[in-house]
């Protein structure tokens, strides 16, 4: 067995590092931290002109459109609020106490009219129960049924490891209970003897049965319409990549950090078209975060943190200066019922969760977790609605088209548009524009930098037109959230769209009497 766990960690430690080196220049758009350096995984393709653009190049200008900004909230990929449909204790507190069924609650968090995104947390057990196939709660049916009829969209994690239910339950399934060493890692509070365990992550059986894992879940999930992101399997309490201040279960932090290299590397490589997302949990436990984190970066992984307030600067300075092509996921369960009655207020008369929800439009954040208590949350958005408000209108990019230029150049038309984003964040990945005029008898495509425009900013880019073209053309983007996965993205502007989404741009004749030059 000793010969079987050196050969896994050495292969680990290989593959890890391979990723790291592949990832690492896989584009032109780095942007680093601290020592860190990430690039774009994505790589670059058909890069529109982004400028600058300045008057010596063209023969005439005029402006062809320009927009109003709106904060109606828009469900686009990349950013939202999420509500839960299970969390890592379970459903809603009525469904827990056998006051409302789970179809029940299910149907109340997914009507509430600011959520945007269902969210899964569940441990191992629960979509597995033998081997080579998924045996999923039925809250997920449940869920993604709501997600299809209301227009939403799901996210999940699979905890490898809780201490919600111990000592009488683990996250791991019965059937590998017997197969995989467990060591005790310290005493449960008010538990008597009994101790918090966790399983030989580096144990020959586990790595068999997290491979099987991952391969049973992408094939079921990854590339999946409805999917918005998966939580990456990391160490330990709720898979957030810590054990408190309890030890690790591994021989020695050697033995850790190589083994979660290594599962780190095979979750990217099985994960192709999803988002997948890392937590940026300090490595108080010994178990690699570091490198992980550098891995997942390289990666292209978005970044999440299941606290707010109480995290360390660390987090708060990697989430709030990420590379502005990665999402963040934030969250924090203190106050998770969102129970008014116990909402304290500061001088100001500021309530404590809205305080806490604010910040995350400082991280420049683009998702906030709602939680599970559908009654509470609607009596919470009726009793203190500026919070949802500011963070629907801000959260994630907010893009529209607010200027567009048609110039005459090199002997034709030429359009320039200016992509301005109002929302706190950067794109979260790579934005395609498109113009197509009616007919589809013109179709030019192109995309901007990762990441542009950033949180508050304009990108520019510039399209040029076939000799003699006039007439209607039609403006779209779409977001490439991953290589070659691209998602429709509406256009954050008060003035009208199409059915599609786009935005009409009527080009104008070279003898159009609008042309300016010298002015």
């Amino acid at each position: 067995m000793a010969t079987a766990v050196k050969n896994m960690r050495r292969r680990g430690v290989l593959k890890g590092a391979a990723l790291l080196t592949a990832l690492g220049s896989a584009a032109g758009f780095a942007r680093a931290f601290g020592n860190q350096e990430s690039s774009s995984p994505i790589p670059p393709r058909d890069r529109l002109e982004q400028g600058p653009f300045d008057i010596d190049q063209d023969e005439g200008w005029l402006t062809a459109l320009f927009t109003t900004p709106s904060e109606k909230p828009l469900r686009n990929p990349g950013l939202g609020l999420v509500g839960y449909s299970w969390e890592e204790s379970g459903p809603s507190l009525a469904a827990r106490a056998g006051r409302e069924t789970l179809e029940q609650h299910v149907e109340n968090i997914s009507s509430l009219p600011f959520v945007d995104v269902l969210y899964i947390r569940c441990d191992w057990r629960n979509v597995q129960s033998r081997p080579g196939r998924l045996d999923l709660d039925p809250i997920w049916k449940l869920t993604l049924d709501a997600a299809t009829s209301r227009g939403l969209r799901v996210a999940f994690r699979v905890q490898l490891s809780s201490p919600v239910f111990q000592p009488e339950q683990i996250a791991l399934p019965e059937f590998l209970r017997s197969r995989i060493p467990m060591v005790k890692i310290g005493r449960i509070p008010e538990h008597g003897n009994s101790e918090y365990v966790e399983p030989r992550y580096d144990h020959p059986e586990f790595q068999r049965a997290f491979s099987e894992l991952n391969s049973l879940l992408a094939a079921e999930f990854d590339g999946h319409p409805l999917v918005e992101w998966v939580d990456m399997m990391q160490y330990g309490f709720w898979g957030e990549g810590h054990t408190s201040n309890f030890p690790n279960p591994f021989p020695d932090d050697v033995v850790a950090e190589r083994t979660f290299v290594e599962m780190t590397a095979l979750q990217f490589e099985t994960w192709k078209k999803t988002p997948l997302a890392f937590n940026t949990q300090p490595d108080i436990s010994k178990v690699g975060n570091r490198k992980t984190l550098a891995m997942a970066m390289s990666a292209g992984a978005w970044l999440r943190s299941d606290s707010i307030i109480i995290e360390e600067p660390i987090q708060i300075e990697q989430l709030a200066n990420r590379p502005p092509w990665l999402a963040a996921i934030l969250e924090d369960g203190y106050f998770r019922q969102y129970d008014i009655s116990k909402l304290a207020k500061d001088s100001s008369g500021v309530n404590v969760m809205e305080n806490y929800m604010l910040h995350t439009l400082d991280l420049r954040s683009n998702y906030w977790s709602l939680w599970t208590e559908a009654a509470n949350l609607a009596r919470y958005n009726e009793a203190y609605p500026r919070g949802f408000e500011r963070l629907r209108a801000n959260l994630g990019y907010r893009l529209r088209s607010s200027w567009v230029w048609q110039r005459k150049r090199h002997g034709t038309a030429e359009l320039i548009v200016a992509v301005s984003n109002r929302g706190v964040a950067g794109v979260p990945g790579v934005l395609w524009l498109q113009l197509q005029t009616p007919d589809g008898q013109l179709k030019l495509r192109g995309t901007l930098d990762p990441g542009h425009p950033h949180g508050g900013g304009i990108r520019l880019a510039s399209f040029l037109l076939p000799k003699d073209f006039a007439g209607m053309v039609h403006l779209s983007a779409e977001l490439e959230i991953r290589p070659r996965v691209l998602k429709p993205v509406a256009w954050a502007c008060e003035q009208p769209l199409n059915p599609d989404g786009s935005i009409a741009v009527e080009v104008k004749t070279k003898d159009d009497p609008s042309w300016r030059k010298g002015v």
